[in-house]
Formats: structure tokens, sequence, C-alpha cells
């Protein structure tokens, strides 16, 4: 597992997630299309991955929510993007959330009709390219596959749009536990040619909540910076 350090932005990083993730979050929006994203204002985090990788069960595991996102069997269920804040604040002007998380719909899946993965990719995409409150985008990656051609296509975009994303590997559960240092290592190698990729690879599991904490600290951290 990664090890964050102690320094004065960490430890504010860490009071900060504390405050964040003790809250019940609640979900506010869908956005079928960008006409239809909330004003710009709080910072964004969103969640990328191909389908099925447990971006809906990881966002449950960070808020304590275990159906605030929905999860499904069925890959490329989820087709908008999908808000979550903090509850307790009014949308006012002066009474804002002080960030929001997205998730994103899946890519990658072979089944759906090709319009309609066109449709949501599209969304994904140019939600990525242009909205200039998304802090940081976390790329989920599946820790028994690893990364695949529609991952480093994803990279490739957010490379160009110089858009700061960070590697989350999923479901560590799942393989041998001596293998996720490995995997980590792998990946990292894989990244360092890469301009927008955080040079930090967090690796978690839902089921377990392995990870969880440092990735609601790194969220905390690139809200602030």
């Amino acid at each position: 597992m990664t090890t964050l350090s102690a320094d004065p932005a960490m430890q504010a990083a860490r009071e900060l997630s504390a405050t964040l993730f003790a809250k019940p979050w609640v979900f506010i929006r869908g956005v079928p299309s960008l006409k239809f994203l909330p004003p710009e204002g709080p910072p964004e985090i969103a969640f990328a991955g191909r389908s099925n990788v447990g971006k809906s069960s990881l966002i449950n595991a960070l808020v304590g929510a275990k159906g605030l996102a929905r999860t499904s069997n069925t890959p490329g269920r989820t087709q908008e993007l999908n808000y979550f804040v903090p509850g307790g604040y009014s949308g006012a002007e002066d009474d804002l959330p002080p960030m929001a998380l997205v998730d994103m719909p899946g890519y990658g899946y072979a089944k759906a009709p090709k319009e309609q993965v066109d449709l949501w990719t599209k969304l994904v995409f140019d939600y990525m390219r242009g909205r200039s409150t998304l802090k940081r985008v976390y790329l989920l990656i599946d820790s028994r596959h690893g990364i695949k051609k529609n991952d480093e296509e994803v990279m490739d975009l957010l490379d160009k749009a110089a858009m700061s994303y960070q590697v989350v590997l999923t479901k560590t559960d799942k393989i041998k536990e001596a293998g996720v240092p490995r995997l980590i290592g792998e990946t990292l190698n894989k990244l360092k040619r890469r301009p927008a990729a955080y040079p930090e690879v967090l690796a978690t599991s839902s089921e377990k909540a392995n990870g969880v904490d440092d990735l609601r600290i790194a969220i905390a951290l690139a809200i602030t910076v």
C-alpha cells in the first residue's frame, strides 16, 4: 500500500478528509448532457474507468453509504455524470458544499448499442476537457486485468488536455496480497512518460475497505492544492 507523508499539507489533508467524509453524502443530480451541469463553483473530483471496474462501489466505500451510488452487475448501467456532495448545504451562492464527487459512465463496454456508447463517451470526454472546477480524475483500473488499451486511450486524452489524473487500483482483494506491490510498481512504470499522471498509485478494495482512507486523504489534498 502507498504510504502518505506527514508534512503540514498532508496533515491538513488528513484533517479535511476526516471532516468531509464524516458527513452524510447525498446525490444531487444526474447529468445526461453538458447543458445540465451544475454551475461551476466548488471543486470537483471525478472517477473514470472501464465498465464494471467498481466506481460506484468505491464511491460508496468512500462516503460510508452502501446504497448512495448505484451498483450493478450489468456493465454500462451508469450513463450519466452522477453528482454527490456532503449533505447539509442549501445550494445558495453563500452556502455551497466544499466539493463534489462525480461518478462518470464507464467506457469500453462493447455490448451496448454503438449510438449509446458514443453518446456517453462524448459526454465523459467533453466534461473532462472543459470543466474548470475539475481538480483531478481518479482513473480506476481493475487489479485483476491491469491497464488495457481503452484505459491508455483515456490517458492519452487526459495527457493532451493536461488534466491531472491518478490511477487507483480496484478489487485488490481479488488478487494475491503479495502481488499488490508488484502491480503498483508495474503500473508506475507505465505512467512514467505520461505528463498529466500523478506519480503515485493507490491500491484499494471496496469490499475490504483497504486503501479507502488513503484515497480520502488524496482527494482532500487534490482539492486544496
